[in-house]
């Protein structure tokens, strides 16, 4: 079973979420930010992870921590999961309608993080929620995990629409890449290995 679950605590937050690669598409998610349970909930349902995320963050001052801290883990989950990434596609991608909104993702779990994010949201905040924080939440996921990851907007007039287009081509692209492909012996790579 390719499961993990991952604790962070520091003065800022205090994040525990588990993940299961092979799962049924279950979300149980209390991230102390409703707009991001709605994301996350969605990343589960669309890529069939089953994941459960419970943090506590200082909310109060600011939504940066928690956006950036959960990155960090579901990253780090990501890559326990995947452990040596043998027999996994690899790559993955997805382009994705919702309504008006068109949305590119592409990703390589390569072990090499880099993401490139090409992004211009329609309004600044979703309720209380700076869009720009969907850019920290990415990069500190894509360092974490060792993804090469790649987010375009091609279309979107209703910032909540890109938003959700965003996280349901992801969870798709993501469903392909940790996919297990039988042709695939060792990992995809000439290197011999995915690490990094």
């Amino acid at each position: 079973m390719r499961n993990s679950e991952v604790t962070r605590t520091t003065r800022e937050t205090d994040i525990t979420l588990s993940l299961a690669l092979d799962g049924e598409g279950k979300g149980a998610i209390d991230s102390g930010i409703p707009f991001m349970n709605h994301m996350l909930e969605l990343f589960a349902k669309h890529g069939f992870f089953d994941l459960a995320v419970r943090a506590k963050g200082d909310v109060e001052v600011d939504y940066h921590h928690t956006m950036e801290d959960l990155g960090l883990v579901l990253g780090q989950a990501l890559a326990d999961a995947l452990g040596d990434k043998a027999g996994i596609r690899r790559y993955g991608s997805c382009i994705l309608p919702m309504d008006e909104a068109l949305v590119l993702v592409a990703l390589d779990l390569s072990g090499r993080p880099c993401l490139v994010w090409d992004v211009e949201f329609p309004a600044q905040m979703i309720r209380d929620l700076d869009v720009r924080l969907f850019h920290e939440f990415f990069q500190a996921l894509a360092n974490k995990s060792g993804m090469n990851l790649h987010v375009k907007k091609l279309a979107g007039e209703e910032v909540h629409h890109v938003a959700e287009a965003i996280f349901k081509a992801f969870a798709k692209a993501l469903d392909q890449a940790v996919s297990i492909d039988p042709r695939v012996k060792g990992v995809l790579s000439t290197k011999g290995s995915l690490q990094g």
